[in-house]
């Protein structure tokens, strides 16, 4: 009987682990309202109009989330980025991040020129 409880209690830590290791990804329409001064390099749903900087449209969120916080820290150095961030919370970072992610992914096509 010892056995069965003590086996049941490792499978109810195991379950609770399993949920404190997920974040959540934030609030998709927060997120949208706080990406005003993303779009002008971003574009407004994360697809960017120029190849130097990149589409978050699609992007997983973790990606975003993580980008952001090591360009706050300063990690991750890009003189924009690094002052966009700055101000970021991490509440903040986890709304643009679940805003970008559930935009549909566009690719960039550059037009080929003539030699």
């Amino acid at each position: 009987m010892m056995r069965v409880i003590q086996n049941a209690l490792v499978m109810i830590a195991m379950l609770m682990a399993g949920t404190v290791v997920a974040q959540p990804i934030g609030d998709r329409e927060a997120g949208r309202e706080k990406s005003a001064s993303c779009v002008a390099c971003h574009g407004e749903v994360g697809v960017s109009s120029n190849p130097e900087w990149p589409n978050l449209a699609g992007q997983h969120p973790d990606y975003i989330v993580h980008a952001l916080q090591a360009y706050k820290s300063g990690d991750r150095q890009n003189a924009l980025m690094n002052g966009q961030a700055a101000d970021l919370s991490t509440e903040d970072m986890r709304d643009l991040a679940a805003y970008y992610s559930s935009q549909d992914a566009e690719v960039y096509t550059p037009a080929r020129t003539s030699r």
